[in-house]
């Protein structure tokens, strides 16, 4: 049998509501991946749409957990990370990945900062230029149109965009990122949306969309950073795996508008969980 895959996500938990370590976890190890968790806070719910939750932060925990498994001889084929709540705890996950990343470990930073044009309101304005510095160690970095624009260091406007305006900002995110680049949230036209992909392995600049779905749903972001990150672990092209990342998050939210829940709590990720099994194993030879 293979040898099976082992992935170390590093985001905060919701007690309650579909989004971070509540999401990575459970479509990673459906992906067949072994998946470990480093917690950088603690929710008593996630923040979209709640109040008066509960936050505990876990900054002093990070290093002490990687200076555990680098003392147990662990070894991961990719570090994920999502949102971190500081400056301080992107120098420590810079430090983290150095401690328990190989050579061959993947690493894939989705650098939450923002939507809709607006830095999260929990970050300060040289929130930005720390996280440029943990994606300039990535190997695939996520960001949103949002977080592009605040990497860039320019100002945001709303799309739609054009294609050749995309192209300026990939390039200008692999002035950040040696790596590959998916990013999220680009659209031509009011009917459609999706991601745009460049790989420096073949110098690529390829799109993906798909028919919008009306409506804002929490947790998206992460159900499609982490199928992102599952088919890749599966071997998949970068654009192919942006693919499979997009149908499955198109598929989560329009299962979720079926229930007609509400939208607070998170999209339905799970039903599908089987579907996206047999998504990943056509690559499976």
């Amino acid at each position: 049998m293979e040898r099976q895959k082992r992935v170390a996500a590093i985001h905060d938990i919701s007690c309650f509501g579909k989004c971070s370590l509540t999401v990575a976890l459970p479509l990673l190890s459906a992906a067949g991946l072994e998946t470990c968790c480093i917690p950088t806070a603690v929710l008593s719910t996630h923040t979209g749409g709640f109040s008066g939750y509960t936050y505990r932060d876990l900054t002093e925990d990070i290093l002490p957990v990687a200076h555990h498994w680098n003392s147990l001889g662990l070894t991961f084929d990719a570090v994920y990370t999502g949102f971190l709540g500081s400056e301080e705890q992107t120098e420590i996950i810079e430090q983290v990945t150095r401690e328990i990343a190989t050579e061959s470990t993947l690493i894939m930073v989705d650098p939450v900062m923002g939507d809709d044009g607006v830095l999260y309101p929990v970050f300060s304005d040289t929130f930005p230029a720390a996280m440029r510095k943990l994606c300039a160690r990535a190997h695939v970095i996520v960001p949103n149109m949002t977080e592009a624009f605040l990497l860039l260091d320019e100002p945001y406007h709303h799309g739609p965009y054009t294609e050749a305006e995309i192209s300026r900002i990939l390039d200008g995110l692999t002035t950040i990122c040696p790596g590959k680049i998916v990013l999220t949230g680009v659209h031509f036209d009011e009917k459609s949306l999706g991601a745009a992909t460049f790989d420096p392995e073949t110098g690529a600049k390829e799109f993906v969309l798909r028919d919008r779905v009306d409506g804002f749903y929490h947790g998206t972001g992460d159900v499609y950073a982490a199928t992102l990150l599952a088919a890749l672990m599966h071997g998949f092209t970068l654009h192919d795996a942006a693919g499979i990342a997009a149908d499955y998050t198109v598929l989560s939210i329009t299962t979720t508008k079926a229930m007609d829940k509400d939208l607070r709590y998170g999209v339905n990720f799970e039903y599908n969980l089987p579907t996206l099994m047999r998504m990943l194993g056509r690559n499976e030879g």
